[in-house]
């Protein structure tokens, strides 16, 4: 690894860190870095998830004045835990191909379910007006299938998480990304622990997008806490909408 590449890792993991605390969808700029360095696809896929961890720790500390207090956020780290787990044992065991194809319309349609928050509310019920067990079974099984999908690729499951959660948590937006972001960190502590043990990490790619993650996350995590929630809202879903294009084009190619 060179001087360039070393340059490129670093700029990339900046923006990543950034991008993450935002809306998510920084591993679909340090994950492309990390094949252009010439780390073949899987080495760069654990390398990023394990590197990305740091900016998410980031984020949260960057937003924890805005996590809620009480029950829900105990209630969702196991959920969490286990999902992640199960799509970092996907990754190292099963073939990509299948899920590749899947990935952009699980992204798209997160999106979409932004986008359309308001109509889907009147559609299924305001969060306020959904009876407590339902909502907390919707909550579980979002979180769930985001984790799962987090320990597996994660480019997006922040946009996932949001997605998700706005639908069904009567929450400012800023809440919700507070809360994305620490899902996001058990996630991406999870599988750093699995991959380290497990998977063919390049310490050396890591070592320099790692610290870059960290400032990123916590910049990108301020600037949530000062955006106007109609804003916010828009930024991630053209976010997520771009990310689910590109994951379509990647995977149709």
């Amino acid at each position: 690894m060179d001087l360039a590449d070393g340059a490129l890792l670093l700029a990339a993991g900046l923006a990543a860190g950034t991008v993450n605390a935002v809306a998510g969808g920084g591993s679909l700029i340090t994950f492309p870095a990390l094949l252009a360095v010439g780390l073949p696809p899987v080495p760069a896929n654990v390398s990023n998830s394990v590197a990305v961890f740091p900016g998410y720790g980031a984020a949260v500390a960057g937003s924890r004045v805005d996590l809620p207090r009480g029950r829900l956020l105990i209630t969702l780290v196991p959920t969490t835990i286990v999902g992640a787990l199960a799509g970092a044992a996907l990754l190292l065991v099963t073939p990509a191909r299948a899920f590749e194809v899947v990935v952009p319309f699980l992204v798209l349609g997160a999106t979409a379910v932004l986008a359309f928050q308001d109509p889907l509310r009147r559609l299924v019920g305001h969060p306020r007006d959904l009876p407590p067990r339902r909502r907390a079974v919707t909550i579980q099984a979002m979180v769930a299938l985001a984790a799962v999908y987090g320990g597996y690729f994660g480019a997006a499951v922040g946009v996932m998480l949001v997605a998700g959660l706005a639908l069904v948590l009567d929450a400012t937006l800023a809440r919700v990304s507070a809360i994305k972001n620490l899902l996001s960190a058990v996630i991406g502590l999870t599988t750093v622990v699995v991959f380290a043990l497990a998977g063919p990490v390049n310490w050396a790619a890591v070592a320099l997008l790692a610290p870059a993650t960290l400032v990123g996350g916590y910049a990108g995590a301020r600037l949530v806490r000062r955006l106007p929630p109609v804003i916010l809202k828009t930024v991630i879903v053209l976010f997520g909408t771009t990310i689910g294009l590109y994951l379509l084009w990647r995977a149709l190619a």
